[in-house]
């Protein structure tokens, strides 16, 4: 007889899909610090319907996206879902993820009930007319980020996901190391080599911002593997050796500079002035590090507001800045003088596309790129690990919890017999 509910890390038989499943929720009257936004509910398991796939959750990684879900800002999620006629009071997160596929619905040909996967984070239809007509499926208009714009992330007993989110899951790398690296790997790959003429090439220095989060400890080892030279800025010298150990050639503590922040207005000469001593000394510490009078090819940018002026005037002649994020604020100061007479290039990035998902998985299958998992915790620690993100107090390199693994280290499952129930 089929269960209901299963427990946490209990096996149903494979391919037997109960009614309910334990999820970690988001509600909008308790948005807020994530803390006390994330709590553990059951709800119904998601129906799968064609080009869909059912995953039972091992383990999920942990990213910003879900700071602003829990919040509601700058969207919520489940009012916009609401407006477009969704049916769910509630939002499950989570948008790195590794399991076992649980269900397929019609059509699905690429992955059967059994395969073990890890799962991309970007969501789109198919079928929509940019795309027939040759647009970068990262850049549809029908794109949504899976697990934060779209529900059934991650973050549950099982996830909902179409069937293309499905890669191979690396053979000897654990199930917590799977769900951490695929959506922090993919958004660098595309930053680094996504957008030709200005892809990283042999010796090309690439400065990164956050060299020891999530993002720069995967786009050190990325620049390093292309023969690019990583100069990463951190906050403090434990930050700094570790991304020494990854491979970078030098480290910049930004807490050694005070000029951060919206450019000042050109007439404000003070202010301009206290904004120019600090970006030429802090060029003057990529000097000493390349050891000659080079600046970067690529600025590596997700911090935004307080970081993107000194990293326009910082980047190459001819080079780029790629900004995918804004964790610092939404508002870009940049000085147009340095924008066209110098010929940079400031490039949006969002994401990736499906080869550029499954190259980031071959690169970890292959030993070439580190998941980089610095702490892993709980099915109940969910919304603790977004309030250290919140809280810029999270630790180096990325976070995941375990859902239905309840080990660390294991890398597969045992499953009980068919009429095991």
């Amino acid at each position: 007889m089929t269960k209901s509910l299963y427990e946490i890390g209990e096996v149903p038989p494979l391919g037997e899909v109960p009614e309910r499943m334990y999820a970690s929720v988001i509600r909008q009257d308790r948005f807020g610090p994530p803390k006390q936004a994330f709590q553990i509910e059951v709800v119904d398991v998601p129906r799968v319907g064609p080009g869909e796939v059912l995953v039972y959750v091992m383990a999920a990684g942990i990213n910003y996206n879900n700071v602003w879900a829990a919040l509601g800002i700058p969207l919520d999620v489940i009012g916009m879902r609401q407006r477009l006629g969704q049916p769910e009071d509630f939002h499950i997160g989570g948008t790195d993820g590794a399991g076992v596929v649980w269900a397929v619905g019609e059509g699905v040909r690429h992955v059967k009930v059994g395969d073990h996967v890890v799962l991309s984070g970007g969501q789109y239809d198919e079928k929509d007319e940019d795309i027939r007509l040759g647009a970068d499926v990262a850049t549809s208009n029908s794109g949504r980020a899976w697990g934060y714009e779209t529900n059934y992330g991650s973050f549950a007993q099982f996830c909902l996901v179409n069937d293309y989110q499905c890669h191979p899951k690396p053979k000897d790398v654990s199930w917590e190391e799977s769900a951490s690296f695929m959506l922090c790997g993919s958004t660098a790959y595309r930053q680094l080599f996504g957008w030709h003429g200005n892809t990283v090439q042999p010796g090309d220095p690439v400065l990164i911002w956050g060299g020891a989060g999530g993002l720069g400890s995967m786009a050190i080892q990325l620049v390093k593997m292309a023969g690019g030279v990583p100069i990463a800025v951190v906050s403090d010298e434990a930050r700094g050796e570790y991304c020494l150990e990854l491979g970078a050639k030098g480290v910049i503590n930004r807490h050694e500079f005070d000029h951060w922040g919206r450019l000042p207005a050109v007439d404000d000469v003070e202010g301009m002035t206290k904004f120019l001593r600090g970006a030429r000394a802090m060029g003057k510490k990529i000097w000493e590090i390349l050891g000659e009078r080079k600046s970067p090819r690529i600025v590596f940018e997700h911090s935004g507001q307080d970081t993107l002026p000194t990293s326009m005037y910082l980047c190459d002649s001819g080079g780029m800045v790629v900004i995918c994020g804004g964790t610092t604020g939404y508002n870009g100061d940049i000085d147009l003088r340095h924008l066209w007479m110098r010929s940079k290039r400031l490039q949006g990035s969002h994401g990736a596309n499906a080869r550029q998902f499954r190259d980031v998985v071959r690169l970890v299958d292959a030993g070439l790129l580190n998941p980089c998992l610095s702490t892993c915790e709980t099915f109940e620690d969910i919304g603790s690990l977004h309030q250290l993100l919140f809280d810029n107090a999270h630790p180096m390199g990325n976070m995941a919890v375990l859902i239905n693994a309840l080990e660390r280290g294991t890398n597969t499952i045992d499953l009980p017999a068919a009429d095991a129930a």
